[in-house]
């Protein structure tokens, strides 16, 4: 008999919501990740006493299924209201995790059996189950899959394994994102309320945390663009801390930066997105979910691990 009915690849959004489904199903599940923690881009850092999300920075809120969750944390006092927009309110609530964004990827592992700081080096099918092994050449094994990592890795897990992949999706790519984290002698000169999206070229986002209201000191995170991370990704990361301190400079006013640290996104923003919620293969028993399926948000990474959820369920409820 495999170790577990199902093995979740990827403890970010997607895969954590699958795992919380699927174990509140009744089934046995088990999720790894090569990271330290959970949250993959639902991702928060201390610098002393700043606390800065550097992955997502919001999410809003367009569906009943996700509302639902959202309802449930903000009842528990784990999400509020930042904003409805950055400069022209468009009608959306910006909502933000109350103790940072990594918080609420905490909230859903609570109780899963997740194992990080296991990287995952191959899947491979072995008779009716896969066979997942780790790069410390530990292996599992379980009757379903689910991949949540960026779409190309997880093509590399199965393309031996199945012979019918959408290629044209999987050989897709993502745009890149170089990040500066950078905790401020006092605030920035940001606008309230406390962040501008796209206010230039070479600039994606930036945000003061302090303003946002999850850090108890001014700390600045600042995303480059796509084409800047793309154009200088290869940098030393002593000189991207240079250039990015420069791109932040119109940001943040009189205040000085005490500490900087560089953060590199290799697979930030899938550049395209597949129709469906998530992609399956009934024979192999495999799914592969992910914000590549409903859109580069967090709403969208959600309901593709919801919906992962619903086709690993039924296929071990017609098993039994």
């Amino acid at each position: 008999m495999p170790e577990a009915d199902c093995i979740v690849v990827g403890a970010g959004l997607s895969g954590l919501v699958t795992a919380r489904h699927l174990a509140e199903a009744g089934l046995n599940v088990s999720v790894f990740d090569k990271g330290r923690s959970v949250g993959g881009r639902l991702a928060t850092r201390r610098i002393g006493d700043a606390r800065l999300d550097h992955g997502a920075q919001f999410f809003t809120v367009r569906t009943d299924r996700f509302a639902a969750q959202v309802n449930d944390w903000h009842a528990r006092g784990l999400t509020r209201v930042w904003c409805t927009g950055f400069g022209e309110n468009d009608g959306h609530d910006r909502w933000i995790g109350t103790d940072g964004m990594n918080s609420l990827a905490k909230d859903l592992a609570r109780g899963l059996d997740v194992r990080v700081d296991h990287r995952v080096f191959a899947a491979a099918r072995h008779e009716h189950n896969w066979i997942v092994t780790c790069d410390d050449g530990s292996t599992y094994e379980s009757s379903t899959l689910v991949l949540t990592a960026p779409v190309p890795q997880s093509f590399s897990f199965i393309f031996e394994a199945i012979g019918e992949l959408p290629r044209e999706f999987f050989a897709e790519d993502h745009d890149r994102t170089i990040a500066l984290l950078a905790t401020l002698s006092c605030q920035s000169s940001l606008p309230e309320p406390g962040a501008l999206q796209s206010p230039s070229d070479d600039v994606a986002f930036v945000v003061d945390h302090s303003m946002k209201g999850i850090s108890a000191v001014p700390a600045l995170t600042l995303n480059a663009s796509p084409s800047w991370s793309e154009h200088y990704w290869e940098q030393p990361i002593e000189e991207l801390e240079m250039l990015l301190r420069a791109l932040a400079e119109p940001f943040i006013g009189e205040a000085q930066i005490a500490i900087a640290q560089v953060k590199k996104w290799r697979f930030a923003t899938p550049r395209a997105t597949w129709t469906e919620p998530c992609w399956a293969h009934h024979e192999a028993e495999v799914v592969v979910a992910g914000d590549a399926f409903g859109g580069p948000r967090v709403e969208g990474a959600f309901l593709s691990g919801v919906a992962a959820a619903e086709v690993i369920t039924q296929w071990c409820t017609q098993r039994r």
